[in-house]
């Protein structure tokens, strides 16, 4: 990975690792950590069935895995094993996940009279 990548990787976590700690909520980080590690499995696994020309992981599940948390695992995947990073109809619905995810953390640090479901 390039250096930019780590500053990248770093902004993204900065707002949920801050949040969890903040709330007091580790349990989000060992979710993070452990949904992370399954996705990055599930990237490693396509990547090798796309070179071995077999059955691929969809990319529904891919997604899926993504927005249950792993998108740290799935970002670090794309950036060091150099897939499913230029098809731009796979990449747009995960840069929108990932913004999905700072949003929720976003939300949970407004102050109550600002949250609409609290």
């Amino acid at each position: 990975m390039k250096p930019a990548h780590y500053v990248l990787f770093a902004a993204l976590m900065a707002l949920p690792v801050g949040s969890a700690l903040l709330l007091g909520l580790p349990i989000a980080l060992v979710a993070y950590l452990l949904i992370s590690l399954a996705t990055y499995w599930l990237y490693r696994h396509d990547k090798r069935q796309a070179r071995q020309g077999r059955w691929r992981v969809p990319e529904k599940l891919l997604h899926a895995a993504a927005l249950y948390g792993g998108w740290p695992g799935a970002l670090i995947a794309q950036l060091r094993l150099r897939h499913k990073t230029r098809k731009l109809r796979f990449l747009m619905p995960f840069w929108g996940i990932v913004a999905l995810h700072q949003m929720f953390w976003v939300y949970w640090l407004l102050p109550a009279e600002l949250q609409l479901f609290n």
